[in-house]
Protein backbone atom coordinates (compact mmCIF):
# COMPACT_ATOMS: atom_id res chain seq x y z
CA UNK A 1 0.00 0.00 0.00
CA UNK A 2 1.40 3.38 -1.01
CA UNK A 3 1.84 5.91 1.77
CA UNK A 4 0.09 9.23 1.41
CA UNK A 5 2.48 12.17 1.01
CA UNK A 6 1.76 13.54 4.48
CA UNK A 7 2.76 10.24 6.07
CA UNK A 8 6.29 10.61 4.74
CA UNK A 9 8.99 12.55 6.53
CA UNK A 10 9.98 15.59 4.47
CA UNK A 11 13.67 16.48 4.82
CA UNK A 12 15.40 19.55 3.41
CA UNK A 13 19.12 18.79 3.23
CA UNK A 14 21.33 21.87 2.91
CA UNK A 15 24.99 21.80 1.90
CA UNK A 16 27.53 24.12 0.30
CA UNK A 17 28.50 21.35 -2.13
CA UNK A 18 27.09 18.11 -3.50
CA UNK A 19 28.60 15.59 -5.88
CA UNK A 20 28.47 15.35 -8.84
CA UNK A 21 27.64 19.04 -9.26
CA UNK A 22 30.35 20.56 -7.08
CA UNK A 23 32.79 18.80 -4.78
CA UNK A 24 35.95 19.89 -2.98
CA UNK A 25 36.00 17.22 -0.26
CA UNK A 26 34.06 14.70 1.76
CA UNK A 27 31.11 17.03 2.33
CA UNK A 28 30.31 16.83 -1.37
CA UNK A 29 30.30 13.03 -1.23
CA UNK A 30 27.91 13.02 1.73
CA UNK A 31 25.47 15.46 0.12
CA UNK A 32 25.61 13.46 -3.10
CA UNK A 33 24.94 10.05 -1.52
CA UNK A 34 23.10 10.36 1.80
CA UNK A 35 19.95 12.01 0.37
CA UNK A 36 19.51 9.11 -2.06
CA UNK A 37 19.83 6.64 0.81
CA UNK A 38 17.30 8.64 2.86
CA UNK A 39 14.87 8.54 -0.03
CA UNK A 40 15.35 4.79 -0.34
CA UNK A 41 14.65 4.56 3.41
CA UNK A 42 11.27 6.21 2.94
CA UNK A 43 11.83 9.97 3.31
CA UNK A 44 10.95 12.72 0.85
CA UNK A 45 14.20 14.66 0.39
CA UNK A 46 15.25 17.86 -1.35
CA UNK A 47 18.84 19.09 -1.38
CA UNK A 48 19.61 22.83 -1.35
CA UNK A 49 22.94 23.85 -2.91
CA UNK A 50 24.35 27.13 -4.26
CA UNK A 51 24.24 27.42 -8.04
CA UNK A 52 27.95 27.97 -8.64
CA UNK A 53 29.09 29.00 -12.09
CA UNK A 54 31.49 26.03 -12.04
CA UNK A 55 28.64 23.50 -12.28
CA UNK A 56 28.94 21.63 -15.57
CA UNK A 57 26.80 22.99 -18.41
CA UNK A 58 25.17 19.60 -18.93
CA UNK A 59 23.58 19.95 -15.50
CA UNK A 60 22.66 23.61 -15.96
CA UNK A 61 20.86 22.76 -19.19
CA UNK A 62 18.61 20.34 -17.30
CA UNK A 63 17.64 22.79 -14.56
CA UNK A 64 14.06 24.03 -14.31
CA UNK A 65 13.29 27.48 -12.91
CA UNK A 66 10.76 27.15 -10.06
CA UNK A 67 10.48 30.63 -8.58
CA UNK A 68 12.40 33.73 -7.53
CA UNK A 69 12.13 36.25 -4.72
CA UNK A 70 14.19 38.64 -2.63
CA UNK A 71 15.93 37.57 0.58
CA UNK A 72 16.28 40.12 3.42
CA UNK A 73 19.88 40.22 4.61
CA UNK A 74 20.71 42.92 7.11
CA UNK A 75 19.83 46.23 5.44
CA UNK A 76 19.75 44.74 1.93
CA UNK A 77 17.36 42.61 -0.11
CA UNK A 78 19.11 40.14 -2.39
CA UNK A 79 17.73 38.31 -5.41
CA UNK A 80 17.29 34.54 -5.06
CA UNK A 81 16.24 32.17 -7.82
CA UNK A 82 15.42 28.49 -7.29
CA UNK A 83 16.42 26.05 -10.02
CA UNK A 84 15.37 22.39 -9.81
CA UNK A 85 17.20 19.35 -11.17
CA UNK A 86 16.15 15.77 -10.46
CA UNK A 87 19.22 13.55 -10.16
CA UNK A 88 18.87 9.83 -9.44
CA UNK A 89 15.38 10.37 -8.05
CA UNK A 90 16.28 13.24 -5.70
CA UNK A 91 15.33 16.88 -6.31
CA UNK A 92 18.33 19.22 -6.05
CA UNK A 93 17.35 22.87 -5.60
CA UNK A 94 20.04 25.34 -6.64
CA UNK A 95 20.08 28.76 -4.97
CA UNK A 96 20.81 31.21 -7.76
CA UNK A 97 22.52 34.55 -7.17
CA UNK A 98 25.26 35.47 -9.61
CA UNK A 99 26.86 38.12 -7.41
CA UNK A 100 27.56 35.60 -4.67
CA UNK A 101 28.10 32.35 -6.53
CA UNK A 102 29.72 33.23 -9.87
CA UNK A 103 33.27 33.29 -8.53
CA UNK A 104 35.01 30.36 -10.26
CA UNK A 105 35.40 28.44 -6.96
CA UNK A 106 33.09 27.81 -4.00
CA UNK A 107 35.25 29.18 -1.16
CA UNK A 108 38.09 31.46 -0.19
CA UNK A 109 36.69 34.94 -0.81
CA UNK A 110 36.83 38.03 1.41
CA UNK A 111 33.04 38.13 1.68
CA UNK A 112 32.42 34.44 2.40
CA UNK A 113 30.72 35.48 5.64
CA UNK A 114 28.14 37.46 3.64
CA UNK A 115 27.87 34.85 0.85
CA UNK A 116 27.00 31.98 3.17
CA UNK A 117 24.85 34.10 5.46
CA UNK A 118 22.82 34.79 2.32
CA UNK A 119 22.79 31.08 1.48
CA UNK A 120 21.58 30.23 5.00
CA UNK A 121 18.84 32.87 4.89
CA UNK A 122 17.83 31.77 1.39
CA UNK A 123 17.50 28.17 2.60
CA UNK A 124 14.96 29.19 5.25
CA UNK A 125 13.08 31.54 2.92
CA UNK A 126 12.87 28.85 0.21
CA UNK A 127 11.01 26.43 2.46
CA UNK A 128 7.80 28.49 2.42
CA UNK A 129 7.61 28.39 -1.39
CA UNK A 130 8.12 24.64 -1.82
CA UNK A 131 4.51 23.55 -1.12
CA UNK A 132 3.37 25.64 -4.07
CA UNK A 133 6.14 24.90 -6.57
CA UNK A 134 7.36 21.41 -5.62
CA UNK A 135 4.34 19.13 -5.42
CA UNK A 136 3.26 20.09 -1.93
CA UNK A 137 6.63 19.53 -0.24
CA UNK A 138 6.33 20.82 3.34
CA UNK A 139 9.54 20.60 5.35
CA UNK A 140 9.53 18.61 8.60
CA UNK A 141 13.30 18.52 9.26
CA UNK A 142 15.94 20.96 8.04
CA UNK A 143 19.34 19.22 7.99
CA UNK A 144 22.29 21.65 7.72
CA UNK A 145 25.94 20.75 7.16
CA UNK A 146 29.10 22.56 8.30
CA UNK A 147 29.55 26.28 8.86
CA UNK A 148 28.31 27.37 5.42
CA UNK A 149 24.72 26.56 6.45
CA UNK A 150 25.17 27.12 10.18
CA UNK A 151 23.18 30.35 10.32
CA UNK A 152 20.04 28.67 9.00
CA UNK A 153 18.98 27.25 12.41
CA UNK A 154 19.68 30.66 13.97
CA UNK A 155 17.65 32.56 11.37
CA UNK A 156 14.84 30.01 11.59
CA UNK A 157 14.52 30.42 15.35
CA UNK A 158 14.90 34.21 15.55
CA UNK A 159 13.03 35.42 12.46
CA UNK A 160 10.64 32.71 11.31
CA UNK A 161 9.55 30.17 13.90
CA UNK A 162 6.81 32.38 15.33
CA UNK A 163 4.99 31.87 12.03
CA UNK A 164 2.63 28.86 11.92
CA UNK A 165 4.28 27.61 8.73
CA UNK A 166 7.69 27.25 10.41
CA UNK A 167 6.68 26.30 13.97
CA UNK A 168 6.95 22.53 13.58
CA UNK A 169 10.22 22.45 11.59
CA UNK A 170 13.07 20.79 13.51
CA UNK A 171 16.75 21.31 12.72
CA UNK A 172 19.76 19.03 12.57
CA UNK A 173 23.34 20.31 12.27
CA UNK A 174 26.14 18.01 11.11
CA UNK A 175 29.81 18.70 11.82
CA UNK A 176 32.07 17.33 9.10
CA UNK A 177 35.19 19.27 10.06
CA UNK A 178 35.12 21.32 13.24
CA UNK A 179 38.33 23.13 12.30
CA UNK A 180 36.37 25.34 9.88
CA UNK A 181 33.78 27.33 11.81
CA UNK A 182 33.07 30.58 9.94
CA UNK A 183 34.49 33.24 12.27
CA UNK A 184 34.04 36.89 11.33
CA UNK A 185 34.12 40.39 12.78
CA UNK A 186 31.30 41.24 15.17
CA UNK A 187 30.27 43.94 12.68
CA UNK A 188 28.42 41.27 10.69
CA UNK A 189 25.87 40.97 13.52
CA UNK A 190 24.20 44.19 12.37
CA UNK A 191 25.38 44.70 8.81
CA UNK A 192 24.75 41.18 7.47
CA UNK A 193 22.98 39.01 10.03
CA UNK A 194 20.56 41.61 11.37
CA UNK A 195 20.86 40.16 14.87
CA UNK A 196 22.58 42.97 16.77
CA UNK A 197 19.25 44.08 18.27
CA UNK A 198 18.61 40.61 19.71
CA UNK A 199 20.93 40.30 22.76
CA UNK A 200 20.40 36.57 23.25
CA UNK A 201 21.31 35.81 19.65
CA UNK A 202 24.34 38.10 19.71
CA UNK A 203 25.54 36.43 22.91
CA UNK A 204 25.23 32.91 21.51
CA UNK A 205 27.15 33.85 18.36
CA UNK A 206 29.94 35.82 20.03
CA UNK A 207 33.24 33.96 20.41
CA UNK A 208 35.62 36.76 21.40
CA UNK A 209 35.95 40.48 22.05
CA UNK A 210 35.17 41.34 18.43
CA UNK A 211 34.22 38.09 16.67
CA UNK A 212 31.23 35.91 15.91
CA UNK A 213 31.22 32.23 15.07
CA UNK A 214 28.60 30.82 12.69
CA UNK A 215 29.12 27.19 13.75
CA UNK A 216 28.84 28.17 17.41
CA UNK A 217 25.49 29.71 16.60
CA UNK A 218 24.24 26.49 15.00
CA UNK A 219 25.40 24.38 17.94
CA UNK A 220 23.49 26.64 20.34
CA UNK A 221 20.29 26.78 18.30
CA UNK A 222 19.85 23.41 16.57
CA UNK A 223 17.60 20.62 17.85
CA UNK A 224 20.11 17.82 17.14
CA UNK A 225 23.83 17.64 16.41
CA UNK A 226 25.60 14.90 14.49
CA UNK A 227 29.14 14.28 13.42
CA UNK A 228 30.66 11.67 11.17
CA UNK A 229 31.75 8.97 13.62
CA UNK A 230 31.07 7.97 17.24
CA UNK A 231 34.71 8.33 18.31
CA UNK A 232 34.98 11.78 16.75
CA UNK A 233 31.79 12.76 18.60
CA UNK A 234 33.62 11.96 21.84
CA UNK A 235 36.89 13.57 20.74
CA UNK A 236 35.38 16.95 19.89
CA UNK A 237 34.09 17.26 23.45
CA UNK A 238 37.72 17.57 24.57
CA UNK A 239 40.01 20.58 24.44
CA UNK A 240 42.44 18.72 22.17
CA UNK A 241 39.97 18.21 19.34
CA UNK A 242 37.12 20.65 20.06
CA UNK A 243 38.74 23.72 18.46
CA UNK A 244 37.30 25.97 21.14
CA UNK A 245 33.77 24.57 20.89
CA UNK A 246 34.29 21.66 23.29
CA UNK A 247 32.48 23.44 26.14
CA UNK A 248 29.31 23.90 24.09
CA UNK A 249 29.51 20.32 22.84
CA UNK A 250 29.86 18.98 26.37
CA UNK A 251 26.86 21.04 27.41
CA UNK A 252 24.84 19.78 24.44
CA UNK A 253 26.13 16.20 24.68
CA UNK A 254 22.61 14.73 25.09
CA UNK A 255 21.74 15.78 21.53
CA UNK A 256 25.16 14.97 20.01
CA UNK A 257 25.42 11.72 18.03
CA UNK A 258 28.17 10.21 15.88
CA UNK A 259 27.03 8.44 12.71
CA UNK A 260 29.61 6.81 10.44
CA UNK A 261 29.51 7.91 6.81
CA UNK A 262 29.02 5.37 4.08
CA UNK A 263 30.62 5.01 0.67
CA UNK A 264 29.21 4.51 -2.81
CA UNK A 265 29.28 0.71 -2.92
CA UNK A 266 28.13 0.71 -6.55
CA UNK A 267 30.83 3.07 -7.77
CA UNK A 268 33.47 1.37 -5.63
CA UNK A 269 32.91 -2.25 -6.64
CA UNK A 270 35.93 -4.31 -7.77
CA UNK A 271 33.60 -6.74 -9.53
CA UNK A 272 32.41 -4.09 -12.00
CA UNK A 273 34.98 -1.27 -11.81
CA UNK A 274 36.23 -0.59 -15.34
CA UNK A 275 38.92 1.79 -14.06
CA UNK A 276 41.12 -1.06 -12.81
CA UNK A 277 43.11 -3.52 -14.95
CA UNK A 278 41.15 -6.61 -13.87
CA UNK A 279 37.90 -7.09 -11.98
CA UNK A 280 37.68 -9.43 -8.99
CA UNK A 281 35.39 -10.54 -6.17
CA UNK A 282 35.89 -11.79 -2.62
CA UNK A 283 35.46 -15.38 -3.80
CA UNK A 284 37.78 -15.01 -6.81
CA UNK A 285 40.64 -12.59 -6.21
CA UNK A 286 42.79 -13.64 -9.17
CA UNK A 287 42.08 -10.25 -10.71
CA UNK A 288 43.62 -8.52 -7.68
CA UNK A 289 46.95 -10.25 -8.36
CA UNK A 290 46.80 -8.85 -11.89
CA UNK A 291 46.06 -5.38 -10.51
CA UNK A 292 49.06 -5.60 -8.18
CA UNK A 293 51.48 -6.66 -10.92
CA UNK A 294 50.22 -3.93 -13.27
CA UNK A 295 50.49 -1.31 -10.53
CA UNK A 296 54.04 -2.32 -9.63
CA UNK A 297 54.99 -2.10 -13.29
CA UNK A 298 53.28 1.27 -13.74
CA UNK A 299 55.02 2.77 -10.69
CA UNK A 300 58.47 1.41 -11.53
CA UNK A 301 58.51 -1.03 -8.61
CA UNK A 302 59.88 -4.56 -8.73
CA UNK A 303 57.11 -6.84 -9.94
CA UNK A 304 57.09 -9.34 -7.08
CA UNK A 305 54.10 -11.02 -5.50
CA UNK A 306 56.15 -12.02 -2.44
CA UNK A 307 56.65 -8.42 -1.30
CA UNK A 308 53.79 -6.56 0.41
CA UNK A 309 52.84 -3.36 -1.39
CA UNK A 310 51.65 -0.58 0.93
CA UNK A 311 50.11 2.58 -0.53
CA UNK A 312 48.86 5.97 0.61
CA UNK A 313 46.37 8.18 -1.26
CA UNK A 314 46.31 11.36 0.76
CA UNK A 315 47.00 15.04 1.22
CA UNK A 316 50.60 15.46 2.29
CA UNK A 317 49.97 17.28 5.57
CA UNK A 318 50.75 16.78 9.24
CA UNK A 319 47.09 16.00 9.93
CA UNK A 320 47.41 12.98 7.65
CA UNK A 321 50.37 11.65 9.63
CA UNK A 322 53.14 12.61 7.24
CA UNK A 323 55.52 13.36 10.13
CA UNK A 324 55.30 9.71 11.13
CA UNK A 325 55.68 8.52 7.56
CA UNK A 326 58.84 10.49 6.79
CA UNK A 327 60.31 9.44 10.15
CA UNK A 328 59.70 5.72 9.60
CA UNK A 329 60.16 5.29 5.84
CA UNK A 330 63.85 4.33 6.04
CA UNK A 331 63.08 1.50 8.40
CA UNK A 332 60.02 0.33 6.44
CA UNK A 333 61.66 0.40 3.01
CA UNK A 334 64.88 -1.26 4.16
CA UNK A 335 62.74 -3.98 5.78
CA UNK A 336 61.36 -5.24 2.49
CA UNK A 337 58.01 -3.44 2.22
CA UNK A 338 57.23 -1.67 -1.04
CA UNK A 339 55.65 1.78 -0.61
CA UNK A 340 53.78 4.01 -3.06
CA UNK A 341 52.37 7.43 -2.17
CA UNK A 342 49.97 9.52 -4.28
CA UNK A 343 49.11 13.07 -3.30
CA UNK A 344 50.11 16.70 -3.03
CA UNK A 345 50.60 19.02 -0.08
CA UNK A 346 53.35 20.61 1.96
CA UNK A 347 56.59 21.08 0.02
CA UNK A 348 58.75 19.55 2.75
CA UNK A 349 56.82 16.30 2.62
CA UNK A 350 56.82 16.24 -1.18
CA UNK A 351 60.60 16.66 -1.25
CA UNK A 352 61.09 14.00 1.43
CA UNK A 353 59.11 11.48 -0.61
CA UNK A 354 61.15 12.28 -3.73
CA UNK A 355 64.31 11.71 -1.70
CA UNK A 356 63.18 8.25 -0.58
CA UNK A 357 62.13 7.37 -4.12
CA UNK A 358 65.68 8.11 -5.27
CA UNK A 359 67.24 6.26 -2.37
CA UNK A 360 65.12 3.10 -2.79
CA UNK A 361 64.54 2.55 -6.54
CA UNK A 362 62.21 -0.33 -7.23
CA UNK A 363 60.90 -0.22 -3.67
CA UNK A 364 59.56 3.32 -3.26
CA UNK A 365 57.33 5.31 -5.64
CA UNK A 366 56.21 8.91 -5.08
CA UNK A 367 53.59 10.43 -7.35
CA UNK A 368 53.25 14.08 -6.35
CA UNK A 369 50.05 14.75 -8.24
CA UNK A 370 46.26 14.59 -8.13
CA UNK A 371 45.18 11.56 -10.15
CA UNK A 372 41.81 9.95 -9.34
CA UNK A 373 42.31 7.23 -11.96
CA UNK A 374 45.64 6.18 -10.45
CA UNK A 375 44.11 6.23 -6.97
CA UNK A 376 41.58 3.59 -8.09
CA UNK A 377 44.36 1.37 -9.39
CA UNK A 378 46.24 1.80 -6.11
CA UNK A 379 43.22 0.82 -4.03
CA UNK A 380 42.80 -2.30 -6.16
CA UNK A 381 46.45 -3.31 -6.55
CA UNK A 382 47.88 -2.81 -3.06
CA UNK A 383 48.08 -5.25 -0.16
CA UNK A 384 48.10 -2.60 2.58
CA UNK A 385 46.75 0.95 2.90
CA UNK A 386 48.45 3.29 5.38
CA UNK A 387 46.38 6.00 7.11
CA UNK A 388 48.22 7.24 10.27
CA UNK A 389 46.17 10.42 10.78
CA UNK A 390 46.68 12.78 13.69
CA UNK A 391 42.88 13.11 13.66
CA UNK A 392 40.27 11.88 11.19
CA UNK A 393 36.58 12.78 11.66
CA UNK A 394 35.47 9.81 9.56
CA UNK A 395 37.67 9.02 6.58
CA UNK A 396 36.54 7.33 3.39
CA UNK A 397 39.80 5.94 2.04
CA UNK A 398 40.06 3.13 4.59
CA UNK A 399 36.56 1.94 3.68
CA UNK A 400 37.27 2.09 -0.05
CA UNK A 401 40.52 0.16 0.51
CA UNK A 402 38.67 -2.62 2.36
CA UNK A 403 36.10 -2.75 -0.43
CA UNK A 404 38.99 -3.60 -2.79
CA UNK A 405 40.59 -6.16 -0.46
CA UNK A 406 43.40 -3.87 0.69
CA UNK A 407 43.94 -4.03 4.45
CA UNK A 408 44.14 -0.65 6.21
CA UNK A 409 46.80 0.25 8.76
CA UNK A 410 45.33 3.12 10.79
CA UNK A 411 45.81 5.14 13.92
CA UNK A 412 43.01 4.69 16.43
CA UNK A 413 41.31 8.05 16.07
CA UNK A 414 37.90 9.26 14.90
CA UNK A 415 36.25 7.23 12.19
CA UNK A 416 39.37 5.13 11.65
CA UNK A 417 38.83 3.55 15.05
CA UNK A 418 35.14 3.00 14.35
CA UNK A 419 35.50 1.39 10.92
CA UNK A 420 38.64 -0.76 11.18
CA UNK A 421 38.54 -3.78 13.50
CA UNK A 422 42.19 -4.51 14.47
CA UNK A 423 43.66 -7.95 13.77
CA UNK A 424 43.48 -10.34 16.72
CA UNK A 425 46.26 -12.88 16.44
CA UNK A 426 44.52 -15.27 18.83
CA UNK A 427 41.15 -15.42 17.05
CA UNK A 428 42.27 -14.41 13.56
CA UNK A 429 39.47 -11.87 13.36
CA UNK A 430 39.71 -8.27 12.18
CA UNK A 431 39.65 -6.15 9.05
CA UNK A 432 43.01 -4.41 9.34
CA UNK A 433 45.70 -3.22 11.74
CA UNK A 434 45.81 -0.28 14.13
CA UNK A 435 48.05 1.54 16.60
CA UNK A 436 47.10 3.92 19.38
CA UNK A 437 49.70 6.67 19.75
CA UNK A 438 50.88 9.29 17.27
CA UNK A 439 54.34 7.75 17.21
CA UNK A 440 56.49 6.79 14.23
CA UNK A 441 58.05 3.72 15.82
CA UNK A 442 54.65 2.41 16.88
CA UNK A 443 53.39 2.92 13.33
CA UNK A 444 56.41 1.10 11.86
CA UNK A 445 55.93 -1.80 14.30
CA UNK A 446 52.34 -2.12 13.11
CA UNK A 447 53.43 -2.07 9.46
CA UNK A 448 55.85 -4.93 10.09
CA UNK A 449 53.20 -6.81 12.03
CA UNK A 450 51.06 -6.71 8.90
CA UNK A 451 54.04 -7.51 6.66
CA UNK A 452 55.07 -10.55 8.69
CA UNK A 453 51.53 -11.89 8.58
CA UNK A 454 51.72 -11.48 4.79
CA UNK A 455 55.05 -13.34 4.68
CA UNK A 456 54.56 -15.98 7.35
CA UNK A 457 50.84 -16.82 7.39
CA UNK A 458 49.21 -15.99 4.07
CA UNK A 459 46.08 -17.94 5.03
CA UNK A 460 45.51 -15.69 8.06
CA UNK A 461 46.24 -12.62 5.94
CA UNK A 462 43.72 -13.77 3.32
CA UNK A 463 41.10 -14.31 6.02
CA UNK A 464 41.44 -10.65 7.00
CA UNK A 465 40.99 -9.73 3.35
CA UNK A 466 37.81 -11.82 3.28
CA UNK A 467 36.54 -10.01 6.38
CA UNK A 468 37.38 -6.60 4.96
CA UNK A 469 35.63 -7.23 1.64
CA UNK A 470 32.56 -8.54 3.47
CA UNK A 471 32.18 -5.41 5.61
CA UNK A 472 29.08 -3.34 4.88
CA UNK A 473 29.91 0.32 4.42
CA UNK A 474 26.85 1.20 2.37
CA UNK A 475 24.89 4.37 3.03
CA UNK A 476 21.87 2.22 3.94
CA UNK A 477 23.08 1.72 7.50
CA UNK A 478 23.79 5.41 7.98
CA UNK A 479 20.43 6.40 6.49
CA UNK A 480 18.57 4.09 8.90
CA UNK A 481 20.15 5.86 11.87
CA UNK A 482 19.41 9.32 10.46
CA UNK A 483 15.80 8.26 9.91
CA UNK A 484 15.57 7.13 13.52
CA UNK A 485 17.00 10.46 14.69
CA UNK A 486 14.57 12.43 12.49
CA UNK A 487 11.72 10.38 13.92
CA UNK A 488 12.84 11.25 17.46
CA UNK A 489 12.57 14.92 16.49
CA UNK A 490 9.22 14.46 14.76
CA UNK A 491 7.51 11.50 16.51
CA UNK A 492 4.19 12.64 15.03
CA UNK A 493 5.36 11.35 11.63
CA UNK A 494 5.65 7.53 11.59
CA UNK A 495 8.71 5.83 10.17
CA UNK A 496 8.24 3.50 7.20
CA UNK A 497 7.34 0.01 8.40
CA UNK A 498 10.80 -1.44 7.75
CA UNK A 499 12.38 1.30 9.83
CA UNK A 500 9.87 0.95 12.64
CA UNK A 501 10.54 -2.74 12.93
CA UNK A 502 14.30 -2.52 13.12
CA UNK A 503 15.55 1.02 13.54
CA UNK A 504 18.99 1.16 15.19
CA UNK A 505 19.08 3.48 18.16
CA UNK A 506 22.69 3.77 19.18
CA UNK A 507 26.20 3.32 17.95
CA UNK A 508 28.01 0.09 18.64
CA UNK A 509 31.59 -0.83 17.95
CA UNK A 510 32.49 -3.02 14.94
CA UNK A 511 31.80 -6.68 15.54
CA UNK A 512 34.26 -9.49 15.11
CA UNK A 513 32.99 -9.84 11.56
CA UNK A 514 34.03 -6.21 11.01
CA UNK A 515 30.64 -4.92 10.05
CA UNK A 516 30.35 -1.15 10.44
CA UNK A 517 28.63 -0.13 13.62
CA UNK A 518 24.88 -0.26 13.81
CA UNK A 519 25.35 3.29 14.81
CA UNK A 520 24.89 5.63 16.93
CA UNK A 521 28.59 9.15 12.34
CA UNK A 522 17.36 6.90 -6.53
CA UNK A 523 11.46 7.83 -8.19
CA UNK A 524 8.36 8.26 -5.92
CA UNK A 525 4.68 9.27 -5.87
CA UNK A 526 4.21 13.01 -6.22
CA UNK A 527 1.84 14.67 -3.75
CA UNK A 528 -0.62 17.29 -4.89
CA UNK A 529 0.36 20.93 -4.68
CA UNK A 530 -0.93 23.02 -1.80
CA UNK A 531 -1.10 26.78 -1.39
CA UNK A 532 1.92 28.63 -0.04
CA UNK A 533 1.63 30.07 3.44
CA UNK A 534 3.57 33.27 3.94
CA UNK A 535 5.22 33.57 7.37
CA UNK A 536 4.01 36.65 9.16
CA UNK A 537 7.55 37.77 9.91
CA UNK A 538 8.90 37.36 6.37
CA UNK A 539 9.62 40.40 4.22
CA UNK A 540 10.21 38.32 1.10
CA UNK A 541 8.78 39.51 -2.17
CA UNK A 542 8.31 37.40 -5.28
CA UNK A 543 9.87 39.15 -8.27
CA UNK A 544 9.36 38.76 -12.00
CA UNK A 545 11.54 36.19 -13.73
CA UNK A 546 12.92 38.91 -16.00
CA UNK A 547 15.03 40.28 -13.11
CA UNK A 548 16.93 37.01 -12.49
CA UNK A 549 20.44 38.49 -12.50
CA UNK A 550 21.40 38.49 -8.83
CA UNK A 551 20.65 42.17 -8.43
CA UNK A 552 20.41 43.86 -5.05
CA UNK A 553 17.19 45.67 -4.32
Amino acid sequence: MTESPQQKLHVAFASAEAAPFVKTGGLGDVAGSLPQALKAAGAEVVVLVPKYDTIAQEYKDRMEHLCDFYVPLGWRNEYCGIERLNHLGVDYLFIDNERYFSRGYPYGFFDDGERFAFFSKAIVETLQYLPGVLNGFTCDVLHCNDWHTAMAPVFLREFYQASPFYQSIKTVFSIHNIAFQGQYSAKVLNDILGLAHIPAAAFQLTCGPDAVNYMQGALNYTDAITTVSPTYAEEIKTGEFGEGLDGILRRRAPILQGIVNGIDTVGFDPATDQRIPAQFTASDRSGKAVCKARLQEELGLEVRDDRPLMVMVTRLTRQKGMDLVTYALDRILSGGVQVAVLGTGDTDYENALRYFEGKYPGTMAARIQFDPALSQRMYAGADLFLMPSLFEPCGLSQMIAMRYGTLPIVRETGGLKDTVAPYNQFTGEGTGFSFANFNGDEMADTVFRAAHLFWDDRAAFNKLVDNAMAADFSWTRSADVYMSMYHNLRPDIPLPQSETEAAPTEEVKPTKEAQPAEPEIAPVDEPAATPVKKPATSTTKVVPKATRRGKRK
